[in-house]
């Protein structure tokens, strides 16, 4: 680890690990991301973190943020070169709906075997209320709440490709042109690739 940087307990395909390293990347905030193991979780995180999960931002004073949203609203205030904060109340409201009724969804969708008590059968449907809201936000203008990216943007869409990835081609025969397009274009973002780069070595460093 340099020891100049701080440390970000992170997992290369883990939504909220994703949209932390990328408020981190924008806000040139220099880290050594750590990729875990979840069946072998480092002792240094569990001992800053006892919950278990990721993204984990341990800071070089030692402070410890351990919340996703947290981590990125912590680096765009040291930070926001493209004003990613505008908006606030109402960019924070529908992150609240991604984060809860969309990712409930989500979470049934995919991992049905992990809800034997639930029936999980219309998991995709009320996840596809969410998409159609985001749809039609997209369908005036090319970001969701404007033509600049906004936090929203980078906090939702790594939940969306995940969703669309269950059954990409279900995904993609939907008729969702303007999301489809918006997540197209994230994907292939510079920012976006920059922090799902494989990196040899653990910790390795992210750096602008």
């Amino acid at each position: 680890m340099n020891n100049s940087c701080h440390l970000l307990y992170s997992y290369r395909r883990c939504p909220y690990a994703m949209r932390a390293r990328m408020a981190l990347f924008a806000a040139s905030i220099q880290c050594d991301v750590y990729e875990i193991d979840f069946k072998n979780k480092p002792a240094n995180m569990l001992l800053a973190s006892p919950k278990g999960t990721v993204p984990v931002l341990v800071m070089q004073d030692g402070a410890v943020i351990d919340e996703s949203l947290d981590i990125m609203l912590w680096a765009l205030a040291q930070n926001d070169p493209q004003n990613w904060l505008a908006h606030k109340a109402e960019v924070a409201q529908l992150i609240q709906q991604n984060d809860g009724a969309f990712k409930a969804a989500l979470d049934r969708y995919k991992y049905p075997n992990r809800f034997p008590d639930e029936d999980c059968s219309n998991a995709r449907q009320d996840g596809g209320a969410f998409l159609q809201e985001l749809e039609e936000r997209l369908a005036r203008h090319e970001n969701i709440f404007g033509k600049a990216v906004t936090m929203a943007d980078i906090a939702i869409f790594p939940f969306v490709r995940q969703f669309a990835n269950v059954d990409r081609a279900w995904f993609d025969a939907l008729k969702l042109p303007y999301l489809q397009k918006w997540l197209a274009t994230h994907l292939e973002s510079d920012l976006f690739l920059a922090v799902m780069k494989k990196q040899k070595g653990n910790p390795s460093p992210l750096i602008l």
